[in-house]
């Protein structure tokens, strides 16, 4: 099977989800000017590993805040699994749902089947990140076929907050060179 891969550099594509409200909202850069959006995508309300991972994250909001990055996290799930899954939460950044299944081909995204109907009643996402600067470029990119391999946040937090530092002049890695 063929998949399409975004690369460093790429625009990220314009993407709708739902919010708490049930509204419709694009990913993407943030309209704070100058910020950058990380929008991390987790498998679901199913997933224990995606509820003690969004909870770090978390912990790191005024890291993400101080390099200039606003957190979004979004995975397949309904509107009534998201809202289940918010009674396991401790998070104050958006969690959106309604990621479809061509929306995770777009991203590039490894998709998996549920084990059973015990586990979720759809397809999901496995673990990807998305971090868009001001322009709507994708800056950084880490996708995993499981959830088990996801990014460090301390290091991420590090590592965006040097990118980020003008006096470093830190391009985007791994764009296309063709």
């Amino acid at each position: 099977m063929t998949t399409i891969k975004l690369h460093p550099g790429d625009a990220f594509p314009e993407l709708s989800v739902v919010n708490r409200s049930g509204e419709s909202v694009t990913l993407g850069p943030s309209s704070g000017g100058d910020r950058w959006q990380a929008i991390f995508v987790y498998r679901g309300a199913h997933c224990p590993m995606c509820t003690r991972y969004l909870n770090r994250l978390e912990e790191h909001l005024e890291g993400f805040s101080q390099a200039g990055v606003d957190i979004v996290a979004v995975s397949a799930d309904s509107a009534e699994q998201r809202a289940h899954h918010e009674t396991q939460l401790r998070v104050s950044f958006p969690l959106y749902h309604g990621l479809t299944e061509a929306q995770m081909k777009t991203l590039g995204l490894y998709i998996s089947d549920p084990r059973s109907e015990q586990e979720t009643d759809h397809r999901f996402a496995e673990p990807g990140l998305f971090v868009v600067n001001e322009q709507g470029l994708l800056h950084v990119v880490d996708l995993s076929n499981n959830p088990f391999v996801r990014p460090e946040i301390d290091t991420l937090v590090r590592g965006l907050r040097w990118i980020r530092d003008p006096k470093n002049n830190y391009p985007i890695r791994g764009a296309r060179a063709y």
